[in-house]
């Protein structure tokens, strides 16, 4: 019998006393973004792993949760592994040929801007050496076939390095104290496990489920599963440095089983402070320089800074709802936790089916699946975890939701 194993859950009332004070756990990632939906589900590498489970004290998983709040690690380096199987559709390569595209046609057009190359661990299996001292200082490189590309916060300095194009980056950080805390990539297990537990409501069951190892450190495992049935969440599987609190692995698996959705967690771990030249970087010799300020058409950019108020102003970038109908703007979510679907109104006619929509219906519907309701008719685009249904008459449901609950929601009329 497992001595640490709880059926103690914690409940959104108690999750949320704690989140003031993750609030104040340190920030260690380079100030950069993975964007897009698939970027958010990224993920990760072996499930929770090592022989020889620790012996370590009984806790709960509110106490556990506090000590991921409290857990404030300011130095550390190490090796991330980090993967992802959403399931997309195979479109022989097609994916990984956009994703390499944008990978070199940055803002810019370098190869080693931030938003762009980072797009990369949206797919596949990464390895990426990470460093860390203090908020100021932070390293990324991501590990390549006889290449390498790093980020590189020193200051006020942020540089982006692809050896494979012997292209550079450079930009500055926000002058802010709370500066690069919103514009982390989540390519860290820390990242994915604060997120997670923004989710937890009433809807959510959450345990400790025994002890493990993990990149040679012991740690709890904390286990995040909604209490719907429905959702294409299975569970959530955290293992939490027992000496730090700082979550040393993440792993996501789909209610359908099989391999995990995202996986994400060190092999390798230190939380010595790195050598002060971990974050030197000059140009080098002959490589082309791309300056933050010359890239981006003169509109205001951060390399990796999610878009938010300030996207709108770019130059390149349409207001809101200006060429998508109603579009966000009128976006709603029905359901709540883990069953919440986000639904709007695109204004639009659907998505071209068949014969009526030529050679772009027929790949349209060898992507998706038609499905028919009271709503009428329209097209189920999945993924192992995001799922979205695009009716006949422009309305999209999309949500960590089965299927089923899509054309429910439709027939609903919400």
């Amino acid at each position: 019998m497992a001595p640490y194993a709880s059926d103690d859950s914690t409940t959104a009332g108690e999750v949320d006393e704690q989140r003031s004070g993750r609030r104040k756990a340190a920030r260690y990632v380079v100030p950069v973004t993975v964007i897009g939906m698939a970027a958010a589900t990224i993920g990760l590498v072996p499930a929770l792993a090592d022989s020889g489970d620790p012996d370590l004290p009984k806790i709960t998983a509110q106490q556990l949760i506090e000590k991921i709040a409290k857990s404030d690690v300011q130095q550390l380096s190490g090796t991330v592994k980090i993967s992802t199987d959403l399931g997309l559709p195979n479109l022989g390569g097609l994916e990984s040929g956009l994703l390499s595209g944008a990978a070199g046609q940055g803002e810019g057009g370098s190869s080693a801007d931030p938003t762009a190359k980072l797009t990369e661990l949206a797919s596949g299996t990464h390895t990426l050496r990470v460093a860390a001292d203090g908020p100021d200082r932070q390293k990324l490189s991501l590990l390549e076939n006889a290449a390498e590309y790093s980020i590189i916060h020193n200051g006020k300095d942020v540089w982006g390095y692809d050896s494979k194009s012997n292209e550079v980056y450079h930009g500055t950080s926000s002058e802010s104290p709370e500066r690069g805390k919103d514009r982390q990539p989540p390519a860290m297990p820390k990242d994915f496990a604060e997120e997670a537990l923004k989710a937890v409501d009433d809807t959510t069951s959450v345990t400790v489920d025994g002890t493990a190892q993990v990149a040679g450190r012991d740690a709890y495992k904390l286990v995040v599963k909604p209490r719907q049935s429905g959702s294409t969440v299975g569970a959530i599987s955290v293992a939490v440095d027992a000496k730090t609190g700082m979550p040393l692995k993440f792993t996501l698996t789909p209610a359908s089983g099989g391999a995990a959705v995202v996986d994400v967690g060190f092999t390798k771990v230190s939380f010595a402070k790195p050598a002060a030249s971990t974050f030197d970087f000059t140009p080098p010799k002959g490589a082309k320089v791309t300056e933050e300020k010359d890239a981006g058409q003169g509109a205001e950019k951060t390399p990796g800074k999610a878009p938010g108020k300030d996207f709108d102003k770019r130059e390149h970038a349409p207001k809101a709802g200006e060429d998508f109908g109603k579009g966000l703007d009128g976006m709603k979510t029905i359901g709540e936790g883990w069953n919440a679907i986000a639904t709007f109104d695109t204004g639009g006619e659907g998505v071209p089916s068949g014969g009526a929509g030529g050679d772009l219906g027929g790949f349209m519907d060898s992507l998706g699946d038609k499905v028919h309701g009271k709503f009428g008719s329209g097209t189920v685009f999945s993924t192992r975890l995001v799922n979205a249904l695009v009716t006949d008459d422009g309305k999209v449901y999309a949500g960590l939701v089965t299927k089923d609950a899509l054309v429910k929601a439709a027939d609903a009329g919400e």
